[in-house]
């Protein structure tokens, strides 16, 4: 990039910079004239007397009055005779206007004199510029934080914020992206409609003046004709937003949104300590500081804490950092795998820096959605990932992951990936929050530049955000249900002294008294001891005195065991009713309800309120007969299952009538009678690599069953799915193992036998066997899904 800078004896010099070495710097927006000086003018010392040079003149002063000793000039920094630079300009204009300390719109036909000084006469002038009407004008007025409007006269007029109301009205941008939103937030309509009624020198350059606000780089191609260069952004346009829609798993705003609501909303009192911790200082303001980890008991608040801490970085940043984050869920099997945590972050990432897809784009136009999903997502993102953090051009970043302890699948891998990364750039900053697992600390330490914040050694400041907690729950619960006075300090005295630091306990006992009226409530609290297993134990105890506690055991064995949270549809499915309850929502919310403070529903689904929850009941299972034995759980919902398939699965489900009805011309029926049965892509990987395994060590476990966890398992590809999810059951003194190849080759079975060539292969009409025809006199019938030889037919010649 081409600076200017005044060189002391009235004339300006120019100064080249490269990547993060640009200085702070001015930078000027006009419309051309006849007279522009160019950078061979500057060069070579002509140019003065051309009429362009009093804007270089302006844009120096007015650089000087800021303290900024260097500006840039569209029409003198940029060597225009060479098309490379020029193309390479193009692509960059938006970022160099972005990097920008202040912006200089001169107004050419714009007067604004010690005599003229009436706010309509300039006004007007202000609305009819011609400014406002060309194509690379649009990216210079968006693109700046600052920008500062003068006249002809190089009198100040105003800046973008002081007349955002004009501007927009004149051009019709919405307020927010003049504010500086980011433009990712605009779908593309609303952004192509902003240059609709803007012209162009040059008919291509009206969708060239368009590549930053869209975050696009392309090829210039000057000739090609507008349609063209539309048509050609429009397709990069189209193949990000796929390639953002094949990565989206879950909107990572969305999970957080959902969380605050869930928990009632954030309280700022409740988080505002951590701003003033020494600790937090320290990973905040020392450049070498990149890594936070956040780290107590179950219930301490370390969610919401993480929540604040992105509510403040959102408001303190500058509007050219970046900030991603992800909150992993044990019980949502959407988002609770290292895979899914990398690909949040991503979506973020690329909604907020669109330019950023240059590391994904061209993988993904090879693979599509399948990059991000199978036995090599990990992989792939990793790589990526990790592409984008050592990008030189990347700003500031910062990477918040909450509740590590709940990435159920593939932990240990985030955790080194997460350690290993923390110290490739001085620009990215992590936070990460756990309970305080050995496991985690042990792969973080090695982590080179790291901080500790430890909750239970910062007590007094949890203890503190606890009881602004209580409060705010206490005068809910009052204005509710219409305590007296002493009944409301009665309740405020009792939390706060069993609380011990821990928002959840609170929490459970709130929701506990939520619909009891004052006396009531009181007398409840008596029977709701603190500590949060002790809490669960006392809620365990009164279902288990209950009348209904059957049923609640058996929904809380099914919901504690099941693979992912299930619907209130499917939990009939697994849980024998009462009659009349089939299909009655309000009558199933109600058995929910008679769970106590274990479960919740959300858009009809069952999560536990907490995975301490679920970890408690897990734990006590063991030891309270009601719970049942996981294995005979298994059976009863397997058994259940079967029964439910029994019922719907029928030939022709779908009604399609006439064999001839090709796969699509099949709709999918309104509801569907499938739509109970799961559909897992994880679950269909797993069974076609276990059915890979199988075939091709098929002979080796018919003769030596147990050789499943030695020889096969040890040949089998290093990254199938299998060996990477058996690897441990792997003998241990199987010292060295074999090199064998990453993944499964293109070959399914090798069927052996014959001792010469093979002249020909068919296969019956149900594919059940196959049949092959050989040069040594034989034909040999073969089981097509085992490889068994059947039968052998010996002395054709």
């Amino acid at each position: 990039m081409r600076l200017l800078y005044c060189n002391g004896d009235g004339g300006f010099s120019l100064a080249e910079f490269f990547k993060s070495a640009v200085p702070k710097y001015a930078i000027l927006s006009h419309t051309w004239g006849e007279e522009e000086v160019t950078l061979a003018d500057l060069q070579d010392g002509t140019g003065t007397t051309k009429a362009g040079y009093e804007k270089i003149r302006f844009c120096a002063q007015q650089a000087t009055r800021d303290s900024l000793r260097y500006f840039w000039i569209d029409t003198c920094c940029i060597d225009k005779s060479n098309s490379a630079e020029l193309a390479k300009a193009i692509n960059s204009m938006f970022r160099w206007y972005r990097m920008s300390t202040k912006c200089y719109v001169y107004l050419s036909d714009v007067s604004r004199t010690a005599v003229n000084t009436d706010v309509l006469a300039w006004e007007s002038a202000f609305r009819k510029s011609r400014w406002f009407t060309r194509g690379w004008t649009l990216q210079e007025l968006i693109a700046p934080t600052s920008v500062e409007f003068f006249s002809r006269e190089a009198k100040r007029i105003g800046s973008k914020s002081s007349l955002e109301q004009q501007i927009h009205e004149i051009t019709g941008i919405s307020i927010s992206a003049l504010q500086g939103a980011r433009l990712s937030q605009f779908d593309d309509k609303d952004r192509f409609s902003w240059v609709e009624h803007r012209q162009t020198k040059v008919e291509e350059d009206k969708a060239y003046s368009l590549l930053g606000i869209f975050d696009v780089q392309m090829p210039v191609r000057y000739g090609e004709g507008m349609a063209n260069a539309f048509q050609r952004l429009e397709k990069e346009i189209d193949k990000f937003n796929k390639c953002l829609q094949d990565l989206h798993l879950s909107n990572p705003r969305d999970d957080k949104k959902r969380i605050e609501d869930t928990k009632g909303g954030l309280l700022k009192d409740s988080y505002r300590w951590i701003l003033e911790n020494s600790d937090f200082h320290q990973w905040s303001n020392d450049q070498q500081s990149r890594l936070l980890w956040i780290k107590g008991d179950p219930g301490k608040g370390k969610t919401m804490l993480l929540c604040g801490i992105i509510n403040e970085l959102e408001k303190s940043i500058s509007k050219t950092h970046v900030l991603s984050y992800f909150f992993c869920q044990a019980t949502d099997l959407r988002i609770n795998h290292a895979t899914a945590v990398l690909r949040g972050l991503l979506y973020h990432l690329l909604n907020q820096e669109p330019s950023l897809v240059s590391h994904i784009q061209k993988k993904h136009d090879h693979a599509g959605k399948a990059l991000f999903e199978g036995a090599n997502a990990w992989t792939a993102m990793s790589e990526i990932l990790r592409s984008i953090l050592q990008d030189p051009k990347l700003n500031d970043t910062y990477l918040i992951i909450d509740a590590l302890d709940e990435c159920v699948v593939d932990l240990p891998k985030l955790l080194d990936f997460i350690a290993q990364t923390s110290s490739v750039s001085t620009r990215v900053k992590w936070v990460v929050s756990s309970r305080n697992w050995p496991e985690i600390e042990k792969i973080l330490d090695t982590a080179v530049q790291k901080q500790r914040l430890c909750l239970e050694l910062n007590a007094e400041s949890v203890s503190n955000a606890v009881a602004t907690f209580i409060q705010t729950r206490i005068h809910y619960l009052s204005e509710k249900n219409r305590y007296t006075s002493e009944t409301r300090d009665d309740i405020h005295q009792h939390l706060s002294l069993n609380a011990h630091g821990t928002f959840l306990w609170v929490a459970l006992v709130c929701q506990e008294l939520s619909n009891l009226s004052g006396w009531k409530a009181v007398q409840k609290l008596k029977a709701l001891p603190p500590g949060l297993d002790a809490l669960y134990q006392g809620m365990l105890n009164q279902i288990i005195a209950s009348e209904d506690s059957e049923l609640c055991m058996s929904v809380l064995a099914v919901v504690s065991t099941v693979y992912r949270p299930i619907t209130i549809d499917e939990l009939v499915s697994l849980v024998q009713m009462p009659n009349g309850v089939d299909g009655d929502y309000e009558a199933l919310a109600e058995i929910i309800g008679y769970c106590r403070s274990f479960l919740a529903i959300r858009e009809r689904t069952i999560f536990f309120v907490h995975q301490s929850a679920k970890d408690f009941l897990i734990g006590k299972a063991p030891q309270e007969p009601l719970l049942l034995r996981a294995q005979d759980v298994h059976n009863t919902i397997f058994s259940r299952s079967l029964q439910v398939m029994s019922i719907t699965l029928r030939r022709d489900i779908y009604n399609l009538s006439a064999p001839g009805i090709s796969i699509e011309q099949v709709k999918q029926p309104d509801p569907d009678p499938l739509a109970a049965f799961d559909r897992s892509p994880d679950l269909r990987a797993f069974i076609q690599d276990a059915t890979r395994f199988a075939i091709s060590t098929r002979s080796v476990i018919e003769q030596a069953p147990l050789q499943a966890y030695c020889s096969a398992l040890v040949f089998a590809p290093e990254k199938s799915i299998i060996r990477e999810m058996f690897e441990t059951c792997v003998p241990h003194w199987i010292l060295r193992k074999p090199r064998v190849e990453a993944h499964w080759s293109a070959t399914l079975q090798t069927l052996e036998g014959h001792s010469s060539g093979v002249s020909s292969v068919a296969f019956s009409p149900d594919g059940k066997q196959a049949v092959s025809g050989s040069y040594d006199a034989t034909v040999r019938l073969w089981d097509a899904a085992t490889g068994a030889l059947q039968q052998t037919l010996e002395g054709h010649s």
